[in-house]
């Protein structure tokens, strides 16, 4: 975004790019060192790049403050993996075995697997998870 705005379209790409300091062929920006080939030096083409002015700083300054920013995580779980791992525990409890015996264990979970999932739902929502517990021992009380 910060190059969109800063680009003028009456100009080439290399002269945009140029006034932002920015590179139009990373070749040219970054030399590559000049190699000894068995026992010959290999030279370079000679040209010596000039200096450059750099009209439009701010662009490069605005995307290294960005790029500088900590990156947000978002950490959450698929409402499809959370279902699946309700309806199971809400009609199996902690028997594995019974989980992946049933018919809505669609990917043919193994028994550790899914055990892994239900502990990846633990870790993500651990309030959720603890409330989620008390309402099935709710419900089983008052059935009772």
């Amino acid at each position: 975004s910060h190059i969109r705005h800063a680009w003028d379209p009456t100009k080439s790409v290399a002269q945009n790019l140029a006034e932002m300091g920015l590179a139009e062929d990373p070749n040219k920006a970054v030399p590559i060192p000049k190699k000894k080939l068995l026992g010959m030096e290999v030279e370079s083409d000679g040209r010596e790049q000039g200096k450059k002015i750099v009209r439009k700083p701010y662009v490069v300054n605005e995307m290294e403050y960005e790029a500088s920013l900590p990156e947000k995580k978002s950490n959450t779980l698929s409402r499809d993996l959370i279902d699946y791992v309700r309806y199971m525990i809400q009609n199996h409890g902690e028997n594995y075995k019974e989980m992946a015996r049933d018919e809505k264990n669609y990917y043919q979970d193994t028994p550790k697997q899914i055990k892994r999932k239900i502990n990846v739902y633990k870790n993500f929502y651990p309030e959720e998870y603890k409330d989620f517990i008390l309402s099935l021992k709710q419900e089983k009380m008052d059935v009772q």
